[in-house]
């Protein structure tokens, strides 16, 4: 019988934790889509959070691979960070952009809108935001679970924690 060590326990806790907080992500991205609470795209989210950040509750910036790369984008998510710092915004990092749009379309198109993009052009899910459907605070579970996240990152240091959204 093998006895785990400390670091191999917390390493299963950590995981079931990421795995948590993606499914708490995924669960509060389809059920703010149909009311319209998403915000799509650099240029869109720096709008919306210039007009209105008050009502933004979460903010993602995901990235794959390749976009490590792109200056541009980078530049634009270190401005991003530091406004939703500022204005006490949890940030997460997703690592899958691919599966982020999986669950955005898949959110869309079963009834919902929100993506707020012309019909043919491909979203850009670098940056998402979710804005409160009323002006009181948004009373999901889900978003609760991904708030404590951040939360609990930000006092280990951790100012935008990365998670990874898996395949389905």
């Amino acid at each position: 019988m093998h006895k785990m060590t400390f670091e191999e326990l917390n390493g299963d806790c950590s995981q079931e934790r990421m795995d948590s907080v993606a499914t708490a992500l995924e669960e509060v991205l389809t059920s703010a889509l149909p009311q319209g609470c998403i915000t799509v795209g650099v240029y869109e989210a720096a709008k919306s959070l210039n007009v209105d950040p008050d009502n933004v509750v979460l903010c993602i910036l995901a990235t794959d691979d390749e976009d490590v790369k792109d200056v541009a984008l980078q530049i634009h998510f270190t401005l991003i960070q530091a406004f939703c710092c500022e204005n006490d915004i949890n940030i997460l990092r997703v690592n899958n952009t691919r599966r982020l749009a999986e669950i955005l379309c898949g959110a869309a198109s079963g009834g919902g809108g929100g993506g707020k993009q012309s019909a043919g052009e491909p979203l850009d899910l670098h940056c998402v935001l979710v804005t409160s459907p009323h002006s009181t605070s948004w009373k999901d579970p889900a978003l609760s679970k991904v708030n404590r996240f951040c939360r609990e990152s930000r006092c280990m240091d951790q100012w935008v924690p990365i998670i990874n959204l898996p395949e389905r």
